[in-house]
C-alpha cells in the first residue's frame, strides 16, 4: 500500500512538473517570407546560381562537342591521336566537374554565399525568438514548418507574428 501511495505522489509530481512548462510554435517559412531582406537574398542567390549553372553547362557542352567530333573523326585518327584526343576530352570533363564542385559543392561558392547572405537574417530571427521566449518564460519553441510530424497546433501557441513584430515587420 505504501508503494502505491508513493507512486501516486511521484506521478502527481511529474504531471505537475510537465504542466508547468510552456511551449510555443513559430512558422519559420512564414516569418522569412515576410522579411524583405530574405526575399532579396533569395533572389540574389537564384541569379548567381543560374549564372554559374550556365557556365557549367557551357563547359559540359564543350565536352559533348569534343566527344562528337572525336566520334566522327575516329576512323581517320591514328592510335596515337586517338589516345591524345581521349585524354583531352577526359581533361576537359575533369575541369567542368571541378568547376561544378567549386560552385555547387558542400563547401562551394554557392554555399558560402548563402551563408553570408542568410546567416545574419537567421541570427536576427533567432535572437528575437529567444528574447520573446525569455519574456514569456517559454520552455521550448518549435518550428511548425519543419517536418516534426505535428498533426495539430493551436493558433494560440503560434508566436510567428510576435517575432515579426519584434523585428519591425508587423503586418
Amino acid at each position: 500500500m505504501k508503494k502505491k501511495i508513493i507512486s501516486l505522489f511521484l506521478l502527481a509530481g511529474i504531471a505537475f512538473g510537465v504542466s508547468a512548462q510552456k511551449f510555443a510554435m513559430v512558422d519559420m517559412e512564414y516569418i522569412m517570407k515576410n522579411i524583405p531582406a530574405f526575399e532579396t537574398a533569395n533572389e540574389q542567390l537564384s541569379q548567381i546560381s543560374k549564372k554559374w549553372q550556365s557556365e557549367v553547362e557551357l563547359q559540359m557542352q564543350e565536352v559533348q562537342n569534343m566527344y562528337k567530333n572525336y566520334q566522327t573523326e575516329l576512323v581517320f585518327l591514328s592510335a596515337e591521336m586517338k589516345v591524345k584526343r581521349e585524354e583531352e576530352i577526359v581533361e576537359k570533363e575533369k575541369v567542368a566537374q571541378e568547376l561544378k564542385r567549386s560552385y555547387f559543392g558542400t563547401e562551394g561558392e554557392l554555399f558560402k554565399k548563402r551563408q553570408s547572405l542568410m546567416k545574419p537574417i537567421q541570427d536576427e530571427v533567432y535572437a528575437a525568438i529567444q528574447e520573446i521566449s525569455n519574456e514569456k518564460d517559454l520552455s521550448a519553441v518549435f518550428d511548425k514548418s519543419s517536418s516534426m510530424n505535428l498533426i495539430y497546433v493551436s493558433p494560440k501557441l503560434d508566436i510567428s507574428d510576435l517575432v515579426l513584430e519584434k523585428l519591425g515587420y508587423s503586418k
